[in-house]
């Protein structure tokens, strides 16, 4: 049975406000989004620089791949050679 995932931090913003180095010592160390809540609600989600540039990639590769599977289904293509190319340049800058 799959573990479940771990739930977010949830911390509201006068803590953020009173000790800031230290949430984001945990944040940067946990790689675990943190929630802000403001008024008991939540106003927004703090993550490492590094879980953003990672989902930020992710992000860029799933539009590039929705985008070809349009374009199959509108009959237009790419070689093989290019995408192939393509991808190892996006690879590249994610791990750079």
């Amino acid at each position: 049975m799959p573990m479940p995932a771990k739930l977010p931090d949830v911390i509201p913003i006068s803590d953020l406000e009173q000790d800031a180095a230290s949430i984001l010592q945990r944040i940067r160390e946990s790689g675990s989004p943190t929630i802000i809540t403001q008024e008991g609600r939540a106003a927004a989600i703090l993550i490492d620089f590094e879980t953003f540039r990672r989902s930020e990639s992710e992000r860029e590769l799933l539009t590039l791949l929705a985008q070809g599977d349009r374009e199959i289904g509108e009959g237009a293509g790419h070689d093989l050679d290019e995408v192939l190319a393509e991808a190892d340049r996006l690879l590249a800058e994610r791990d750079s």
